[in-house]
């Protein structure tokens, strides 16, 4: 679980606290839909519980390397095999847990690990329309291509706007 307490008391609600927010909210709920059907299906394995069809189908998925349909339901788009996603979860896990340590954002974002990754950019606009002093209707996005090829390779953080990461066409 992402723990999102006192820090955010602290900080006050900005729009990327809001963000990181948001995201761990929903990281919370998906890790503890996967907790407790992993625990259910262990018990009825065990013979404490009656299996249900709902078990029956996580068992069946887990055997065959696909996500189960309760974990797609309330987690993230993804077309990837079960080993694939939970990597992928894991990461996303790790990246939350930066995000929310210090209630700062990392000096580059994986923005294809976000469940909502169009409110990180919002709140980018909203905080440059902030700082610029104009309006947010006027902002528009605009994106840089970089030649720094890992995120450890930065050295400074952005001069305006945000580095992010994980753009596909």
């Amino acid at each position: 679980m992402i723990d999102m307490g006192i820090a955010a008391k602290k900080k006050g609600l900005g729009p990327f606290v809001v963000v990181c927010i948001q995201e761990c909210e929903r990281m919370n709920i998906l890790l503890s839909v996967i907790k407790k059907s992993l625990e259910e299906l262990r018990d009825g394995l065990a013979g404490k519980l009656n299996m249900t069809d709902d078990m029956e189908s996580l068992a069946m998925k887990l055997f065959m390397n696909m996500q189960p349909d309760l974990w797609i339901k309330y987690g993230y788009p993804s077309n990837k095999n079960l080993a694939d996603w939970f990597a992928d979860l894991m990461r996303r896990c790790e990246q939350l847990e930066e995000y929310q340590t210090e209630l700062e954002v990392p000096r580059a974002l994986w923005i294809s690990g976000m469940f909502n990754p169009m409110s990180f950019i919002t709140a980018v606009m909203q905080v440059t329309a902030r700082d610029t002093g104009m309006p947010l209707d006027d902002m528009c996005i605009q994106t840089d291509v970089t030649n720094f090829k890992f995120p450890e390779d930065l050295t400074e953080p952005a001069k305006e706007g945000k580095f992010i990461y994980g753009f596909f066409l």
